[in-house]
Parts: C-alpha cells; sequence; structure tokens
C-alpha cells in the first residue's frame, strides 16, 4: 500500500514537471500586438438604449500569425464609464500585418446623460478618453495583452456640418 502511494505521488510530480518543461516550449519573446481604437460607429441611439460598432486595428509586430481569441474592454470619457464588456470573436492576422476587430456593444447612457452633457459644453474642448482591457490570443495555450490606452477627443470634430 505504502509503495502504491509512492509510486502515486512520484508519477504525479513528474507528470507536474513534465508540464511546466512543456509550457516552455511555447512562451515566446516575440513582441505583443499593438491594439488601436480607430473609429466608434453610431449604429442607432434612443433614448434607454445606445448601439455602436468599436473598430479596433490589431497590429502583429510578430514573424509568425497572432490568432486573436476575444476581447474584454472598458471605455471611459473624462470619469464615466460609457460601456464594458466581453466580445468573443476569432481572427487571425498575418505575420507583419493589420487587421480590423469590430466590437457590438450595447449600452444605456442615460442614468449618465447629465454628466455627458456638461462634457459637451463647449465642443471645441478636448475630453479625455480612457481604454482599458484585456485581448485574448493563441490558438492552444492563451496570452492575454494587457491593453490601456489614453487620448483625447473634441466633439465638435464628430458634428457634421450641416448644409445651409
Amino acid at each position: 500500500m505504502i509503495t502504491r502511494r509512492l509510486t502515486h505521488y512520484l508519477l504525479t510530480l513528474t507528470f507536474c514537471l513534465g508540464l511546466g518543461g512543456c509550457a516552455s516550449w511555447f512562451s515566446t519573446d516575440e513582441p505583443d500586438p499593438e491594439v488601436h481604437l480607430v473609429k466608434v460607429e453610431v449604429v442607432r441611439a434612443k433614448l434607454m438604449e445606445q448601439k455602436f460598432v468599436l473598430h479596433f486595428r490589431i497590429d502583429n509586430r510578430r514573424d509568425s500569425e497572432l490568432t486573436v481569441r476575444g476581447l474584454e474592454y472598458r471605455i471611459h470619457l473624462a470619469d464615466i464609464l460609457l460601456a464594458e464588456g466581453e466580445h468573443e470573436h476569432w481572427i487571425t492576422v498575418g505575420p507583419k500585418a493589420s487587421r480590423f476587430y469590430k466590437v457590438p456593444i450595447r449600452t444605456n447612457l442615460w442614468p449618465k446623460v447629465r454628466d455627458l452633457v456638461k462634457q459637451l459644453k463647449s465642443p471645441e474642448q478636448a475630453i479625455p478618453y480612457r481604454l482599458e482591457g484585456e485581448m485574448e490570443t493563441g490558438l492552444f495555450i492563451a496570452h492575454y495583452v494587457h491593453l490601456t490606452r489614453n487620448g483625447v477627443i473634441i466633439p465638435a470634430d464628430l458634428i457634421p456640418e450641416q448644409p445651409r
């Protein structure tokens, strides 16, 4: 009985140590991809529900293909959380290439409308935004790329000119 337990323990230990060695086979020193929010498309805007499509550009800086499994995101405008969620959609980005990744979102900005109106009072004034999240990559073993992007938007640039 003791011999059986010892054998089981040694086999388990050997198996765990072997897996640790295998994990190093898949680790890489290649650079993480760059992710940019390039466009926010308004699909529908009603009082209690707004639908948007976030257009991300993924730049693969590696010499090999990049498999993207999904994206978890949080978008802030000034200190207001506009949207958060996750989108699971697999795409492959070629080596040293870029590809667009569209994320449909649905939100309700009604509880935040007072704060948004304050931000939009002067359309020429820049408003800071922040994108945070994680992109899940990898074909067999998941690798998480942390995203943090800061910038500003000028509301006047987003308002189309009215014909006179």
